[in-house]
């Protein structure tokens, strides 16, 4: 049994928790804001919020939809059975790193048909989902991926290598990234945490 410092699951979480420490000085502020403001216009028009990612970056969206709920927000996730018609006035949160997830793009390209307003979350802002939204909130993800595989080369070669493997550093950092606007969210809204345990699931298996 390694050490605690040293062991590789504590090691991996050290690094995805200082990454994610870096990552806040580098939100543009001015666009976390203007999303807060988007956000509670669509609260205060009854609008609705639909959040969409693929694979892993859509479990991260599954929870952002959540807290929205029980803020009080009219909120969806798509792939869903319940999803409702979006139509001019609702947002839509598009999370995808790449900025280039087929699905994503085809689901976010119906969406600014009907006049929905598009918010990308994206480690690219000047990909193709970045291009296409009105609002892109850049979270920082892992740019590259080291073509060389054997782990003594790299070291010796000084190559230091993410211990988080594929996109784990960008939708960690979404999901914390995500809590922080729920944060920002109640205080705006007066939202107590008592309220919004009143619309937590009361009925769970």
């Amino acid at each position: 049994m390694e050490e605690n410092g040293r062991h590789p699951a504590v090691l991996a979480m050290k690094e995805i928790a200082g990454f994610i420490l870096r990552a806040t000085e580098e939100l543009d502020t001015r666009a976390v804001d203007a999303f807060v403001e988007v956000l509670i216009r669509a609260y205060r028009e009854k609008n609705k919020v639909l959040v969409m990612g693929a694979g892993r970056s859509g479990l991260v969206g599954r929870a952002f939809a959540m807290r929205l709920l029980h803020l009080g927000f009219n909120a969806f996730v798509l792939g869903d059975t319940i999803v409702p018609s979006i139509r001019e006035g609702d947002v839509v949160v598009a999370i995808s790193g790449s900025g280039r997830t087929q699905l994503i793009m085809t689901a976010a390209e119906a969406a600014k048909r009907v006049g929905a307003y598009m918010v990308a979350v994206t480690s690219y802002p000047d990909s193709p989902l970045g291009k296409l939204s009105d609002l892109v909130i850049r979270v920082p993800g892992r740019t590259k991926m080291s073509s060389m595989t054997d782990y003594f080369a790299r070291q010796i070669l000084g190559i230091h290598e993410p211990l988080a493997p594929l996109g784990t550093l960008f939708e960690d950092t979404a999901v914390v990234f995500f809590d922080g606007v729920v944060y920002a969210l109640m205080i705006r809204l007066g939202v107590k945490e008592e309220e919004m345990r009143a619309r937590h699931a009361n009925i769970e298996l």
